[in-house]
């Protein structure tokens, strides 16, 4: 009898996703579900790239190169540009349908089947799906909600560093803590790539979201020091509200890594080619739309922050960037009480009447370790200020019922 691989069945299910059927259940049923569990913001796409739709004229719809449209990546190498890295060109630039595919086309490109690569926990939960999709297996190094999830000591990191390490993988501003890595953790890791000659694979989708007078400091800023090991992961969707737009990037300037990726491009043919003339218009995006768009997640981020941290037994850092935060709860397993919200748990709206609830991202699919992130859960700041503050007041009623059964 024939059956699947045993690597299908090793890809885990999405943390962010997994809920879904009973969310879409509550809303059959009526209820009005607040989604904090998926990083999809309602804020509205630059009206300059919504032109393209609202006016093409291209019939057919055909490919577009494999490398990327040339309009494209004339458009990346130009923001890279103003963002002061002019010594990227179009050559180190490889569009990717999302970042997503990013990810995984970095790790194949650096990493053989059995390959270690060293990630910090709570990461990316997809990281986990492409690490099993290409065979390599996630090393994690923990770090902990008490100190803002920054990294540990050099000294941590580097015990971790074996014989089949190949790579470190880490996302500043990072998804899904909030954490803003800091120019001396970034040197740290800089200088680990160095001296064990290990590729650094930096994702930098939130580079733009930062608050309270914090900068990230991109791996960009190095590219030149580790001309071979430094791979920068780009992506739309997040910068400029585009996340049905599937288009990332990888950066480099390993000029065998790119020709590698190219051909991995050339296999599954090209990205959209509407999507990349979308995307193309990214340098006519005005420096008032992203300065309005930056402030708007900081206040989103004050609310969510100031009304979570009144929730007895809530623990909460003050997210630094991105738009998502890892809280903890006062509950034994947070993936039991996050489906307990959308199966259970009504509260009337006061306006309507119309039963509510919140859908949240359970924290222990953003661990690669058993049993971490059993008491916490992922949220992401995306829907408009009245709703988070909404939502703050859900879960603390939603707290009190669900301890006081």
């Amino acid at each position: 009898m024939s059956s699947v691989s045993k690597r299908l069945l090793d890809v885990p299910a999405s943390p962010i996703r997994k809920l879904v059927p009973l969310a879409q259940a509550a809303k059959k049923s009526g209820v009005k579900v607040y989604h904090l569990n998926i990083g999809d913001p309602d804020i509205k796409t630059p009206a300059v790239m919504m032109s393209v739709l609202k006016n093409w004229k291209i019939d057919p719809i055909g490919y577009s190169q494999s490398q990327g449209e040339p309009a494209f990546l004339e458009s990346l190498k130009t923001y890279y540009h103003k963002i002061g890295y002019p010594f990227i060109d179009i050559a180190n630039i490889q569009v990717t349908s999302g970042g997503s595919e990013g990810i995984s086309m970095a790790l194949f490109a650096t990493c053989a089947p059995g390959d270690e690569v060293i990630v910090f926990e709570p990461f990316y939960a997809n990281y986990n799906t492409y690490a099993v999709v290409n065979g390599v297996k996630l090393v994690p190094i923990r770090t902990s909600i008490t100190d803002g999830f920054h990294l540990p000591l050099r000294s941590v990191i580097e015990k971790k560093i074996a014989q089949k390490t190949r790579a470190i993988l880490f996302c500043n501003p990072n998804n899904p803590t909030g954490t803003v890595y800091t120019k001396g953790e970034i040197e740290t890791l800089v200088t680990l790539a160095k001296k064990h000659n290990l590729f650094l694979l930096s994702d930098e989708v939130y580079r733009e979201y930062c608050y309270d007078g914090k900068k990230q400091v991109s791996l960009l800023s190095y590219m030149k020091q580790l001309p071979k090991q430094a791979i920068v992961l780009d992506s739309m969707s997040k910068r400029y509200n585009l996340c049905g737009v599937r288009l990332g990037a990888i950066v480099s300037l390993n000029e065998d890594l790119m020709a590698g990726v190219l051909r991995i491009g050339q296999g599954r043919l090209s990205s959209g080619i509407v999507d990349q003339m979308i995307a193309a218009k990214l340098t006519e995006v005005t420096p008032a739309w992203m300065r309005a768009t930056h402030e708007e997640w900081n206040k989103r981020r004050d609310v969510l922050y100031e009304g979570l941290k009144k929730i007895a037994g809530v623990t909460i850092p003050k997210p630094e960037g991105a738009f998502y935060t890892i809280v903890g709860l006062p509950v034994d397993d947070s993936e039991t009480f996050a489906a307990w919200l959308l199966t259970d748990f009504r509260d009337p709206s006061t306006s309507s009447g119309q039963a509510e609830t919140v859908m949240v991202a359970p924290a222990g699919g953003f661990y690669a370790t058993k049993g971490l992130g059993k008491n916490e859960v992922r949220i992401a700041y995306v829907i408009n200020q009245k709703d988070l503050k909404r939502c703050t007041e859900l879960l603390s009623r939603a707290l009190d019922v669900y301890n006081h059964r």
